[in-house]
């Protein structure tokens, strides 16, 4: 039957009859309605996963999670009165010291990396279904990179929670000194569900809520179903969602919060923390440069925000990036099974935009191409884009990468330095005094000479932002130092407590007091016997 306008404009007058009389605006219609559709959705599942599947060619993983899942959801909404509840139950597990013990913390480490055996084809399918990742790219990206930092913590724990000892000054002396790693608290992790935040808020004896990605719905839900099931949810609870609940979320007064996104939220996320004066971990990204010597040999292909080169070199490292980008994808780049897609539409759209605009006309010198319907934009090369483009001035997050120009190499740092300081930049050179002047020269939150992000791959460093592209820093004990207060604890008997202390204040004590605070034993002797200094 065809559906015209005649027939459109009768259907809205007749809702509107409805609506006008009032039956829609009571209680109990609104809950018999709402109670009608989970029906529906509990009684013909199988017959919606499979007219999505016909529809959309959608995996039964995928349809159920982004559809059925999101009808048959908590009917009780998730506000400031739910995110306050489950603050107050994790804090009162935290007060009766559960977690601080070290079983507890092995225990559910070794939680994490059971979960993650157990269950890869799982995460496999659920990133595939969200972002069109690879299964070489989950394995290694994602689950091996989260199974390697629980061992590093497992196999480590002990030393890091272990006191630390250090030295007194004789001004104290007889006395002995300790750095205790004392566990924050309630921690908020705002975050991709990867990260080392989770592990490091574990190792170090907190108590944590989640709150994963929204725009990776069926990886969302499969971490909320895992997490559940695997570890101890009196400690660790997963909250889905998208604004309203991170908004409920951020009320709440935490013993720290950590963010992994953009500078915009990364502000609300300090407005919101600076009520309860609680420490934050930011880690907001920035554009990423790469520097690009015309005396490398060029046999790899990087991922950056984008590249600066020499005007004479950079025709060479196009066709360099170009034979690259076709060795890694084929010829027909945009059907590539190795290619990921964008993971939304509004991404796709703002992606889209960025090449659009008239600044950056004319400046594609490989690929461009795009599919809509299923998300996808093959990598592309822009030449010589202006500075003050969108492409150059936003956080890319696609597969776009823009090369700028200059005279002479040196000129690169100016340029990256008058900007906002990235999160990582990298250098690829054989020359020794040109490495030397990158670390000396170019603040970032991190630097690579010769690759780029392997930096993540080693445990002994910290990875974090610095300015705008974020605050403090995680990573092997880096990660349980974030989320752990340095407590000073010092120890002294009951002998040796000098008089020269109180009152009454005399020149003599005075004297022997300064020897004490900052003389060496000489002086210290000086004083006791009332000598001149030397």
């Amino acid at each position: 039957m065809y559906f015209d306008s005649k027939d459109a404009l009768t259907m809205v007058e007749e809702l509107r009859a409805s609506y006008n009389s009032g039956k829609t605006r009571s209680y109990e219609w609104r809950e018999s309605q709402l109670n009608n559709l989970l029906k529906v959705a509990e009684l013909h599942e199988q017959e919606i996963v499979d007219a999505l599947r016909s529809d959309l060619s959608k995996p039964e993983f995928e349809a159920y999670v982004q559809e059925v899942s999101s009808t048959m959801g908590s009917e009780k909404p998730f506000d400031e009165e739910a995110a306050s509840a489950v603050v107050k139950e994790l804090r009162v597990t935290f007060a009766s010291g559960k977690t601080r013990s070290y079983q507890w913390r092995v225990s559910q480490l070794e939680c994490i990396l059971k979960l993650l055996t157990e269950n890869e084809l799982e995460i496999v399918n659920a990133l595939r279904s969200d972002l069109s990742k690879p299964e070489l790219e989950s394995q290694v990206y994602e689950i091996a990179m989260l199974k390697n930092s629980c061992n590093l913590a497992i196999k480590e724990l002990r030393k890091w929670m272990k006191p630390e000892k250090v030295k007194t000054s004789i001004a104290v002396f007889p006395a002995s000194a300790e750095i205790v790693s004392e566990p924050l608290g309630a921690i908020l992790v705002i975050s991709a569900w990867n990260y080392p935040f989770f592990v490091g808020a574990i190792a170090a004896g907190n108590v944590v809520v989640l709150k994963p990605s929204e725009l990776a719905p069926a990886t969302s839900s499969l971490l909320a179903k895992l997490v559940g099931e695997y570890m101890d949810s009196s400690c660790i609870r997963v909250v889905e969602g998208a604004i309203a609940e991170t908004s409920a979320l951020l009320e709440q007064k935490w013993d720290k919060i950590c963010y992994t996104g953009n500078g915009r939220v990364g502000c609300i996320v300090m407005a919101s923390a600076a009520k309860h004066l609680t420490p934050v971990l930011l880690e907001l990204g920035g554009k990423s440069p790469v520097i690009v010597d015309s005396g490398i040999n060029l046999q790899a292909c990087v991922s950056p925000d984008y590249i600066v080169t020499t005007k004479d070199f950079a025709p060479k490292l196009v066709e360099s990036l170009k034979q690259e980008l076709e060795n890694f994808y084929g010829k027909n780049q945009l059907e590539s099974k190795d290619l990921s897609r964008i993971v939304n539409p509004n991404h796709f759209a703002r992606l889209t935009k960025l090449l659009d605009e008239d600044k950056v006309s004319g400046k594609i010198v490989h690929g461009g191409e795009m599919d809509k319907t299923n998300l996808r934009i093959a990598p592309t090369i822009l030449l010589n884009v202006p500075q003050d483009s969108l492409i150059m001035t936003e956080e890319i997050f696609g597969p776009l990468l823009p090369i700028l120009t200059v005279d002479k190499l040196e000129d690169s740092f100016d340029l990256i330095n008058s900007g906002a300081k990235p999160l990582a930049a990298y250098l690829f050179t054989n020359k020794k005094k040109l490495k030397e002047h990158f670390v000396n020269t170019v603040s970032a939150g991190g630097l690579v000479i010769n690759d780029t992000t392997v930096h993540l791959a080693v445990p002994s460093v910290p990875f974090g932002g610095v300015g705008e592209s974020g605050m403090g820093a995680y990573h092997g004990k880096f990660s349980f130092d974030a989320f752990s207060h340095k407590k000073a604890v010092v120890y002294r008997g009951f002998v040796g407590d000098a008089s020269i202390r109180y009152p009454p204040y005399t020149k003599g004590k005075l004297r022997i007091l300064k020897a004490l605070m900052g003389g060496g034993i000489l002086s210290i002797i000086r004083a006791l016997f009332g000598w001149p200094e030397a």
